[in-house]
């Protein structure tokens, strides 16, 4: 790694596992202090001791966003304290998805999905992103998805709230651009922990793509690790693509 991240101070929320764990372990491998944060506290500390036993600084605190501001300011202020200081940056990574059609989502699963989804980070970073102003800037980057753009059939409670979270990304980057903080996001595919010799339902989901394979957690660290280093200091409101050309284009067979 070339230490990109050097001496910065990060929280990257549901990153005990998948993706969120690939960001932290990535970002510390590039020099951040990172607070890995999450609901299981043994998943939690597996993450650190990883990357401590790498000669990483990390700590874990553990959260339950539940969509509340109370949670949300919880976790920025324990977040804080564990740094040392501010934070420089933040990844609004956590989110959950139940199955389910329209037709069988009732109210609580809907309110739930959009409390974790969407008021979460949203509160996070009405909490974060003032305080990354005052101290002359930091960044946010939040996670899109493919689906948010390219419908299916099921998940479209899911969809909604990572289409809210690429238009908070695009209305964030107005509000606090101008006062130094960058925001822009990532839109994952199909992205899935490798099982050697296991075939995955979620692989007919890459056919078609010019990649044609689905994709593993360190391709959404890598770009992630990217929008927040210095060589995407002239990135603002962007969302970036990373499904294999899942919505930008369709190989036909000949």
């Amino acid at each position: 790694m070339s230490g990109r991240l050097q001496g910065k101070r990060a929280l990257v929320t549901g990153s005990t596992s998948n993706i969120g764990r690939a960001i932290a372990e990535a970002f510390a491998a590039e020099g951040a202090h990172v607070i890995v944060s999450g609901r299981d506290t043994t998943r939690g500390a597996e993450v650190v001791d990883g990357i401590r036993a790498k000669g990483g600084r990390a700590d874990f605190a553990r959260a339950d966003l539940d969509g509340s501001p109370e949670a949300s300011r919880a976790l920025a202020e324990e977040a804080e304290a564990l740094l040392g200081d501010g934070i420089d940056i933040l990844v609004n990574n956590a989110g959950i998805y139940p199955p389910g059609t329209t037709v069988s989502t009732d109210e609580a699963t809907f309110d739930r999905v959009y409390a974790v989804n969407v008021k979460a980070p949203f509160f996070l970073t009405q909490e974060i992103a003032p305080q990354m102003a005052a101290a002359g800037g930091g960044t946010i980057i939040n996670l899109g998805s493919w689906v948010a753009r390219l419908a299916v059939p099921v998940g479209a409670l899911y969809a909604s709230t990572k289409g809210a979270m690429e238009t908070l990304t695009r209305a964030w980057a107005a509000e606090f651009g101008p006062r130094g903080v960058r925001v822009n996001a990532v839109s994952p595919g199909v992205i899935l922990e490798p099982t050697p010799g296991q075939a995955h339902p979620g692989e007919v989901m890459v056919n078609g793509t010019p990649a044609g394979r689905l994709g593993k957690p360190q391709y959404i660290a890598d770009a992630v690790v990217y929008l927040a280093s210095d060589e995407a200091s002239y990135l603002h409101g962007t969302v970036l693509d990373v499904d294999g050309g899942r919505t930008a284009a369709a190989v036909i067979a000949a």
